[in-house]
């Protein structure tokens, strides 16, 4: 007989980071997607928090890190495709040339009218005000300045996709990316 869990929506919203065999993160995954692959034995609990989901017949422990049983290649660094959002992620919601967080666009800091190319060294997160300052040119001549070269994304950047503070319970696991970050 199947057992049903009964959800509750706030701990179906709840996030939880994935870790690969070699500790590595490697996703952020939904509460629920977490107990599916802990319950399949595809992945282990490094660390649980308060929540907890509940049936007729258990209580199971929501995780907030998990580590899977077996690894996973993940695509190289740079690989991963462009997008606004992963731009977004990568810069931390900030724009580039102020540090402003409202109003975001992506700006190519080479226009591609002058030759510059779609490429994550070349493309940054920018306020529509500084987007529009700049206009057709390059920061120089714009007298712009860049608060950090644009690179492509570490592999911890797919965390900040989400848009939502990162859990304190995952920071020694993202430390050596963030402190350089």
């Amino acid at each position: 007989m199947r057992r049903s869990l009964s959800l509750c929506y706030d701990a179906v919203v709840r996030r939880v980071l994935v870790l690969n065999t070699t500790y590595e993160p490697i996703n952020v995954c939904s509460a629920r997607r977490a107990l599916v692959l802990l319950l399949k034995k595809k992945a282990e609990v490094l660390e649980y928090s308060e929540r907890t989901f509940r049936s007729e017949r258990d209580c199971l422990h929501v995780p907030c890190v998990i580590k899977l049983c077996s690894y996973v290649r993940v695509p190289r660094r740079g690989a991963r495709r462009i997008s606004r959002r992963a731009v977004f992620a990568r810069d931390r919601f900030r724009c580039q040339y102020c540090g402003a967080d409202r109003k975001l666009t992506v700006d190519h800091v080479v226009p591609r009218s002058k030759g510059g190319v779609h490429a994550w060294d070349n493309v940054v997160t920018s306020c529509a005000p500084c987007n529009l300052r700049k206009g057709d040119r390059t920061p120089r001549a714009a007298d712009m300045r860049l608060s950090r070269a644009p690179r492509p994304p570490d592999p911890t950047s797919f965390v900040y996709m989400y848009g939502e503070e990162v859990h304190a319970s995952w920071l020694p696991y993202l430390e050596p990316t963030t402190a350089a970050g």
